[in-house]
């Protein structure tokens, strides 16, 4: 049987942020992942110079689906817009937005996406979403009671028979700790960092236990196509795209994971579907 992995974001291009290079790995290896999008990306703003035009704001929504499709190609997974409305990052929330609704209204289409597509592993943020966004706090918040509520069979009726997902994962990407070990080794390499201004930035402890570090180096490449295929988000001079990719491989060739269901055991996993069982 076929293992399948479900990534659970809040706009498009988060997957390609945040552990494409895992999803990549996976899909060529052949499990099946699929990424679900909660939102549209529609109140977004544009985040790259050179294409912020009258007309790509006029048509940012379908902009934006049109990158999804091509990032997601580019990493070889499939991908679903679940169909709410991105809260964007103004007070107070917009009725009707992702953010705003209930949160059962908010999760069934998460809890029948689960239920269709029948996970074994689901991953998204933790409690703090990742990013102070509303929409990203609340996906967190939809994935936690989708992956409860999809195996009951009194719950969100008409959306499927119950499916329980074995394992639940929150991302632990781009962690203070992953921005200073590259830091360093590109000062010890005799190069200039850009890391600088942005561990100026960051919280100085952290606050998610690793797990879980999955290898996926052979995939940065693939991950840094995807994510500037995101053309209106993504800046080809943020410091993110500064340092050297050899670098990266050397001193930081995974990304990492919080497994937050079940219990996670004493010793570090280095796979996603480990005790997973088909």
């Amino acid at each position: 049987m076929t293992l399948r992995l479900l990534s659970v974001h809040a706009h498009p291009d988060d997957e390609s942020s945040k552990g494409a290079a895992t999803l990549a790995r996976y899909a060529a290896e052949g499990v099946d992942v699929l990424v679900a999008t909660c939102t549209g990306g529609e109140r977004g703003d544009i985040l790259n110079p050179a294409v912020d035009t009258a007309e790509t704001r006029a048509d940012l929504p379908a902009v934006r689906r049109r990158e999804m499709a091509a990032a997601a190609g580019i990493l070889g997974v499939r991908q679903r817009f679940l169909g709410l409305v991105d809260s964007g990052l103004r007070e107070p929330l917009p009725e009707g937005c992702f953010a705003a609704l209930p949160l059962e209204a908010a999760a069934a289409p998460l809890v029948a996406l689960i239920r269709e597509f029948r996970p074994h592993v689901v991953i998204t943020y933790d409690e703090s979403g990742g990013y102070p966004h509303p929409d990203h706090v609340r996906t967190h918040e939809v994935t936690v009671e989708a992956f409860a509520a999809a195996a009951d069979p009194d719950r969100y009726p008409g959306t499927g028979e119950p499916w329980q997902p074995q394992k639940l994962y929150y991302q632990a990407v781009l962690s203070r700790a992953w921005f200073q070990t590259l830091h360093d080794a590109t000062l010890a390499a005799g190069l200039a960092s850009a890391m600088g201004p942005v561990l100026d930035e960051l919280p100085p402890e952290e606050t998610l236990t690793v797990t879980t570090r999955v290898r996926c180096e052979s995939y940065f490449a693939t991950r840094d196509r995807a994510l500037l295929a995101h053309e209106t988000q993504v800046d080809p001079a943020h410091p993110f795209f500064a340092h050297s990719r050899e670098i990266e491989r050397q001193v930081w060739p995974y990304e990492d994971y919080h497994l937050a269901h079940p219990t996670p055991g004493p010793d570090l996993e280095d796979n996603l579907f480990t005790g997973v069982t088909p």
